[in-house]
Formats: C-alpha cells, structure tokens, sequence
C-alpha cells in the first residue's frame, strides 16, 4: 500500500543538520531536487502499485531519488543506500525533512522496485 502527499521541496534553510553550517544552494543535489517533477513521476509510480491494501511503503519521493542517485553516481543497490546514508545534500534531495544516519531503506527493495517500473 503506497500513499502519497505532494510536498513541496523544502528550502535549503528548513532542512535540519546536526552541525552549525547550512545547505550550499550551488550544491548539485540542491539544485536537481528543484527541477525534478517528482509529483508527476511520483503519480506514475504509484499508478503501479496497490493503494489500498498491504502495509504502507517506502515514500514515492525516496525511492525515486535513490533511483535518480543510483543512476547519476553509477552505484550498486548497497552503495546508492551508502552514499545516502553518508551525504546530506542526497537525503535532502530524495525529500528528507532532517539528516539521519540510519539506511533509508533496504537494498534489497531495489529488486522489488526494478520489478515494479520495469
């Protein structure tokens, strides 16, 4: 089951880090998170899922921008989940509201989504 609320892209000033500096808006994943349209790719995802029954899902927008990420970087399943884990300006990008060090999701969800999107 997968449900799924616009959200606008937070402001580099809104997303909270456990240090004193701030988001750099000339940082790349900064930029790329404010003309991706994640609602229109997070419609079509969810088009293909179940909405009403099973447990909730992983987020549209996380799973997409690990995609995103993936894909730009050229990493594997645990390397994309990784680099996520390691870099702020990635876990702003794929929608996060504040910077944690735990795994977004597991790898092996990949496998799952690839099935799902082709």
């Amino acid at each position: 089951m997968v449900r799924y609320i616009s959200e606008r892209q937070l402001s580099i000033e809104e997303f909270k880090t456990p240090f004193q500096a701030k988001l750099s808006a000339e940082n790349r994943w900064v930029k790329l998170s404010q003309v991706v349209p994640w609602d229109e790719f997070a419609s079509a995802y969810v088009s293909m899922m179940n909405t009403s029954q099973g447990r909730p899902g992983i987020s549209p927008r996380i799973v997409l921008g690990a995609l995103i990420i993936k894909h730009k970087e050229k990493l594997d399943d645990r390397g994309v989940i990784l680099a996520i884990q390691e870099n702020i300006y990635m876990q702003y990008f794929i929608g996060l509201k504040e910077f944690t060090i735990d795994p977004v999701f597991d790898p092996s969800l990949f496998v799952q989504i690839r099935k799902r999107v082709g």
